[in-house]
């Protein structure tokens, strides 16, 4: 990733945080971030070695790491690691955060693990889909699992119209825009107490460089590095963010079509097993 693409990051993490009020007092109080599906997929986390790949902030790493897991969060933005290590002492809820690009850190560190995790917003910063599936099955023990809860690549085609007059699904070449601030779009279903000040948000005019890789490309990649497909589903909800403005929010923080509406999938979700 490159450098314009971490200052982008820093900037709009500092933006989401600041629409969240007092985020180690919500964990203190027991408050959790997490969805059915996420927990479904991982199973079992008391006592387990998980990673949280591109793990942003850290909040769902602690309620991961509340459960019981032995947690390391990885991200390769300064901002979001350096939160995530004042989050975690502030809660009390221990957990290890590493700054680092994640295919890189998959291809060079000397740990394992018996669970790795990424969701909403993770494969799509990557270029090479290839790299990081290998790097994936490097890192998991024999039967060890990945669980991967993503938003449906079909959601960046589909415009504020609900036609399809947003990005071409196959397109092969990088996408270059600053990282929106999305929580503020999606208010309560990302965390958002109180709209922030003016004087906390900074406009984010750094591009990003983001990349298109179809469903097809994730699976594909998956098993050429001989990753095991356990379970794969698609829903038609989004869990949290509104990634089109039309879609309606549940009191399950989950993002819906409208009514009378031909629904798509929004999310897809998968765990993959390494042999063994």
């Amino acid at each position: 990733m490159s450098d314009r693409t971490r200052e982008s990051w820093n900037i709009a993490t500092r933006n989401h945080n600041a629409h969240k009020g007092d985020q180690a007092a919500f964990l203190r109080g027991g408050g959790d971030l997490l969805f059915p599906e996420e927990l479904e997929l991982l199973g079992p986390l008391d006592g387990r070695d998980l990673v949280h790949l591109q793990c942003n902030a850290g909040q769902d790493s602690l309620c991961l790491a509340r459960r019981g897991a032995r947690v390391l969060g990885v991200d390769f933005a300064d901002e979001a690691v350096a939160f995530a290590r004042r989050l975690s002492a502030a809660a009390g809820i221990p957990a290890r955060f590493e700054l680092a690009e994640v295919v890189s850190w998959l291809e060079g560190t000397t740990e394992t693990f018996d669970l790795a995790f990424s969701s909403y917003g993770a494969a799509g910063w990557l270029p090479d889909l290839g790299a990081w599936a290998r790097g994936l099955a490097r890192v998991l023990r024999p039967g060890g699992a990945f669980v991967y809860v993503e938003f449906h690549p079909l959601v960046w085609s589909i415009g504020p119209d609900l036609r399809l007059s947003g990005d071409d699904y196959f397109a092969t070449e990088p996408f270059h825009e600053p990282v929106g601030d999305y929580v503020a779009d999606s208010g309560a279903g990302l965390g958002a107490v109180a709209a922030a000040d003016a004087a906390d948000l900074t406009p984010n005019r750094v591009p990003a460089t983001s990349y298109q890789h179809t469903l097809g490309a994730v699976l594909e990649a998956l098993a050429g590095a001989g990753l095991v497909l356990e379970r794969f589903a698609e829903h038609p909800y989004s869990n949290g963010c509104r990634t089109i403005p039309a879609l309606v929010l549940g009191p399950d923080r989950r993002f819906r079509w409208p009514e009378g509406t031909a629904r798509l999938p929004l999310m897809f979700s998968l765990r993959v097993r390494r042999p063994g």
